[in-house]
């Protein structure tokens, strides 16, 4: 083996001292892992305990059952979104108001049409002529945006207002 290392011009004494410093830096290596490993397992072992003593078994079980209950309870507000919808969607959200003189010795804009609708545009007209002596009312009723009487200007405009009513003005 001598000659091998004579040949290629090497000597043994360097060799053996390279070595010795290889050995001792693998040595370094192993024991910083080693250390960084008990230090993992610290954490490890601290992490399973959990913090206050309990075990990570029973943290986890508690967080399962909250989440099982807000799970009902979402299921129940939706159940509760779902009939508020369904009431909304019969309820007269849409308005359209006109006033108006019904007649000429009469001023002050006193009388008035009312449309008021639903999200399908049905729903009913209120009119109210306003005069000097009475007023009057009469109500007409308007299925998906139409009415099956005659509807005077105001009360077309009203039922106008409120069929658009919500909707964005582009002019």
């Amino acid at each position: 083996m001598n000659n091998f290392f004579d040949a290629i011009g090497i000597d043994l004494g360097i060799l053996v001292v390279m070595l010795m410093v290889l050995v001792l830096v693998l040595i370094v290596l192993v024991l910083n892992v080693s250390l960084g490993l008990h230090r993992q397992k610290r954490r490890y072992n601290m992490f399973m305990k959990g913090a206050d003593g309990q075990s990570l078994e029973r943290v986890f079980s508690q967080k399962l059952k909250e989440v099982d209950r807000l799970s009902r309870v979402n299921e129940h507000s939706l159940e509760e979104v779902r009939g508020l919808k369904d009431m909304l969607s019969k309820s007269l959200t849409k308005y359209g108001i006109v006033k108006y003189d019904a007649f000429d010795d009469v001023g002050g804009k006193l009388s008035f049409a009312i449309a008021l609708l639903d999200k399908n545009n049905t729903g009913f007209i209120l009119n109210a002529i306003h005069s000097r002596d009475n007023c009057f009312f009469y109500i007409k009723e308007i299925v998906k945006g139409e009415s099956y009487i005659l509807l005077s200007s105001e009360e077309m405009d009203a039922l106008r207002q409120a069929v658009h009513f919500g909707e964005n003005k582009v002019q």
